[in-house]
């Protein structure tokens, strides 16, 4: 019997490019205002690359929180499909030095355990300079994602529930 959720919540970024980090502080923001129902595995992935399969293997949706490189306003929010990055829309690697998603993905293939569907949701930044907060652009942006994944996990028949300590604050 398989035991491992079948929901996956990814974010990932480098902490200390600002921006680039967003998939990152998304995932603490997560966790600290949020409880999901057992069926949901939730991971801060930072920067690990090809050690994120066990991870990605083990669901069947995977949910990745990440900063785009689009030409488009930065702060602004798009959500892309697995085959929208093989398409070449968007650029899924996280370092030219790194094995990215689409890599990590065939891997999984590979081994037979990939997940059956991938959503990105990601993030135009504003700030990729050198410093481990978020720009101000940005901030806000950690709920209007919480939003955009909240309304797609419904569809999942998922609901993430705010925690009591926040919802009083």
């Amino acid at each position: 019997m398989n035991t491992s959720p079948p929901i996956g919540i990814l974010g990932v970024g480098n902490l200390l490019l600002s921006d680039e980090g967003f998939g990152v502080h998304f995932i603490r923001y997560l966790n600290r205002r949020y409880t999901l129902p057992d069926q949901v595995a939730i991971l801060d992935g930072g920067t690990s690359g090809i050690m994120l399969a066990p991870f990605i293997e083990d669901v069947r949706l995977l949910y990745v929180i990440d900063t785009v490189a689009v030409d488009a306003e930065p702060g602004s929010i798009h959500c892309f499909s697995e085959d929208d990055v093989r398409a070449g829309n968007i650029q899924a690697r996280m370092s030219p030095h790194q094995v990215g998603l689409l890599e990590i993905l065939d891997i999984c293939r590979l081994r037979d355990k990939a997940p059956e569907r991938v959503r990105m949701i990601t993030v135009v930044p504003a700030d990729l300079s050198t410093g481990i907060d978020l720009s101000a652009r940005l901030r806000p942006k950690l709920a209007e994602v919480m939003a955009t994944l909240t309304d797609l996990l419904a569809g999942e028949n998922v609901f993430p529930q705010e925690k009591e300590t926040v919802a009083r604050a």
